[in-house]
This record gives C-alpha cells, sequence and structure tokens, in this order.
C-alpha cells in the first residue's frame, strides 16, 4: 500500500504546481515578494565592501565585520525564532522581522562611520532571522492548489533574491554606498504594509517547541555531525563571497557595478544548482556522495581562486564555478542535516542553521587577516583547508549518517529545511 500513496504525489505534483503558481492570492505574492527582498539582504553590501572602506577610512578587517554581525545575530537569533512563531504566530513574526529591518537598513545608511553600520547590521540581522525563518509556512499556510506550488514559488524568490541582491548593491553603489541600504528600506516597508493589508488570514501555528530544543538537538549524533560540518562549510563559503571583492578591487575590478555584475553571476549560478542540479543528483547517489564528491571539487576551485588572485578573469571564472558548486553543498547539507535524525524539522533546522551562520560569522575578518598578515592569495588556501576539514567530519561521522541516505524525501519539509539552511 506504500508504493502506490508514495508515487502517487510525484506524478501529480508537476501537473498541479505549475497553473497554480500563477493563481495564487496576493497575500503570497506579498511574502514572496518580501522573501526576494529579504534574501537580497545577504549579498547586497558585497559590491560596496571597498567603497565603505574608502569613504569611511576603514580597514578590510573592519569592513568585513559588516558581514560578521549580520551573520552572528541572524545565527544566534536562529535559535530562538521558532520559539517566537508557535506562540505570537507567523504573521506577527512577519511584520516584527520585516520592522526590524527597515529601521536598522536606514540607520545603516545614515551612518557617519563604520563602527555605526557594523552595529546597525547587527539589528538587520535580527529581524532577518525573524521574517525568513517564518517566511515559508506562511507561503504554504495562504498558497492555493497545495503545498508544491508553494514550495516552487518560495524557492524561486530565494534564488531570485540571491541573484539580484549584489547586482543591486552595484547600480545603486555606484551613486552612493548609502543608497543599498536605504533601497532595502524602502522595498522592506513596502513589503510590510502589503503584508498588514492582504495577509488577513493567519497561518495555522505549529506546536509550541522548547526554548532549549535547538540546543539540545546537537546533542543528537546525525545532526551534531552535519552541523559541525556545515560551520566549517561556512566559513569556505563566505571567503568567497565576501573576501573576494577586495582582491578584485586590488586588481582594477573594484567599482561597485562591476562588482555586482560578477556577485550577481555567482548567485544565479547558485541558484540554478540549488534549485535543479542538487535534486539530479541525489536522485542518482547517495547524499553523502554528493558531498564527498563536491567538497574536494569546491577545495580545488579555492586552490585555484589563490594561484589566480592576481588574475580578474581566472579570479571571476573561479567565483562563478564556485557559485555552481556551492548550490549543490547548499541543498544536499541541509537535506542531510535534517534527514540524519527524527527531530521535528522547525527545531532540526534552527539548531542547524544557527551554527552555520555562526561559522558564516567568523570568516570574512579571519580572511581580512590572514590576507593582510600573508598576501591576497593564502585566505582562498585558508577557505580551502577548512572545506576539507567539513569533508573530513562528514568522512568520519559516516555510520551517523546511514539515516540521512535512507530516509524517504518529504518535498515540505525538506524545502523548510533548505529555505533555512540556505539563507546564508
Amino acid at each position: 500500500m506504500a508504493a502506490p500513496r508514495t508515487a502517487a504525489p510525484h506524478t501529480a505534483a508537476p501537473h498541479a504546481a505549475k497553473p497554480s503558481i500563477l493563481r495564487q492570492p496576493m497575500a503570497v505574492w506579498a511574502v514572496a515578494f518580501a522573501a526576494v527582498v529579504s534574501f537580497m539582504g545577504i549579498g547586497l553590501v558585497d559590491p560596496i565592501l571597498p567603497a565603505i572602506a574608502r569613504d569611511l577610512d576603514a580597514t578590510p578587517v573592519q569592513t568585513e565585520l559588516l558581514f560578521t554581525t549580520y551573520l552572528a545575530i541572524t545565527g544566534l537569533a536562529m535559535f530562538f525564532t521558532s520559539w517566537v512563531s508557535t506562540r505570537i504566530g507567523a504573521k506577527k513574526t512577519l511584520l516584527i522581522g520585516l520592522a526590524v529591518v527597515v529601521v536598522f537598513a536606514a540607520l545603516a545608511g545614515f551612518s557617519g562611520t563604520v563602527d555605526e553600520i557594523i552595529g546597525f547590521r547587527a539589528g538587520w540581522g535580527l529581524g532577518n532571522a525573524l521574517f525568513i525563518s517564518t517566511a515559508l509556512a506562511t507561503i504554504v499556510g495562504a498558497a492555493s492548489g497545495g503545498a508544491a506550488a508553494a514550495i516552487i514559488l518560495y524557492e524561486a524568490a530565494l534564488g531570485l533574491g540571491i541573484a539580484i541582491g549584489p547586482l543591486l548593491g552595484g547600480l545603486l553603489g555606484s551613486v552612493s554606498w548609502r543608497a543599498p541600504f536605504f533601497g532595502t528600506a524602502a522595498l522592506m516597508a513596502v513589503a510590510f504594509v502589503v503584508i498588514t493589508v492582504l495577509l488577513r488570514k493567519e497561518p495555522e501555528r505549529g506546536t509550541p517547541t522548547r526554548l532549549t530544543a535547538p540546543f539540545r538537538a546537537l546533542a543528537t549524533p546525525g545532526l551534531g555531525v552535519m552541523a559541525s560540518a556545515a560551520f566549517f562549510y561556512n566559513m569556505g563559503f563566505f571567503v568567497l563571497l565576501a573576501y573576494t571583492p577586495f582582491v578584485l578591487e586590488a586588481e582594477g575590478m573594484g567599482s561597485a557595478i562591476a562588482l555586482g555584475l560578477i556577485f550577481c553571476g555567482w548567485g544565479i549560478a547558485l541558484a540554478i544548482t540549488s534549485v535543479w542540479g542538487a535534486p539530479f543528483l541525489t536522485a542518482r547517489m547517495r547524499r553523502t556522495t554528493v558531498l564527498k564528491a563536491t567538497l574536494p571539487l569546491l577545495a580545488v576551485v579555492l586552490v585555484l581562486a589563490a594561484v589566480f588572485a592576481t588574475s580578474v578573469p581566472g579570479l571571476i571564472t573561479c567565483v562563478i564555478v564556485g557559485g555552481l558548486l556551492l548550490g549543490i553543498l547548499n541543498t544536499v547539507l541541509t537535506e542531510c542535516s535534517m534527514e540524519a535524525t527524527d527531530l521535528p524539522r522547525p527545531v532540526a533546522s534552527s539548531a542547524y542553521s544557527g551554527v552555520r551562520f555562526l561559522g558564516g560569522a567568523i570568516a570574512p575578518p579571519v580572511a581580512a587577516l590572514i590576507g593582510d598578515w600573508f598576501g591576497a592569495a593564502i585566505p582562498f588556501v585558508f577557505a580551502a583547508v577548512v572545506i576539507l576539514i567539513a569533508l573530513a567530519i562528514i568522512a568520519l561521522g559516516r555510520k551517523a549518517l546511514v539515516r540521512a541516505d535512507a530516509a524517504e524525501e518529504h518535498t515540505q519539509e525538506v524545502a523548510e529545511a533548505i529555505a533555512l539552511g540556505d539563507a546564508d
């Protein structure tokens, strides 16, 4: 009896999902629009990092702290967002998150020193954590045509935001480094008003979770292995994203528009393989096999980035190819973490995403320090090393990941986990 029930959704879902995407309530489009803007915030500052450093007389290490405070607060807040949303409701959580982003993005635009921007980015990270951890559940609750259509729409918003963020940052940053911050505040304010007006039905609340649940979840062997691996993986991820603009600037590619176009290409590459490449591979081999094959390839790309650190075409190629590999790894790492245990998905997502964001928070200033001490190429070598550490953790913890390879896919639950894990 189990086989027909499992097979039916896979044959019916594609036919049901496609037409229903265009027939969603306005509330769904409102949340999807806000999701695009929210994910844009991750890479928005990337093209304007050199300009901020020049105009505010900041060192690369200081400037990289714009990523660190944002990611650190986002990561810490992720441990508690499920506790908040299951008590006050998804709509209130969304609106609070959006309002916090509006305030702190605007304050960042008015800043007169890099230290002020660093502090305001921390507040931005808190708002972003509240929003992104709740957006998918809201879309699924308000969508017509079933969960499959809602998930496709949400994943499209995620990929679009990752790709557009650097491009918008570059275009607005060509006017002033302040413009991307004001642009984000304005867009999020529009999203706040639209959601307030159009999201009239409160999505159903999940079972309230205990405040300590995500922390206790990390003691579970499978999730502990995956969270540890993701911690080091995300360090490599953010060396490529946050440190590369300074190397490109040193080689004559420091304009905000040029950097925006480069990292828009990176975001498109990441989105394509995250949505289509990873499912193609995991349908043909075990998840852990995909990780063991892809992580070494990413390490090779990072070593090549070190080799081509003085070659603009070579470094740009490494960035784009790296984006292709990162898209696969983002999805498969998150799927493994969710399937490695029988913990509730919101709890596992909070624990895994919190640890992963903290890894990303550490990497940018560390990379800038290493580059200052040992030369522009060495941070890429450092990134390759931490990626290999992530590989070693997965290889050594393979016994704890048997369930991750054997588990049956559950589309809605896995997509929710990917939404949380891929917001770095």
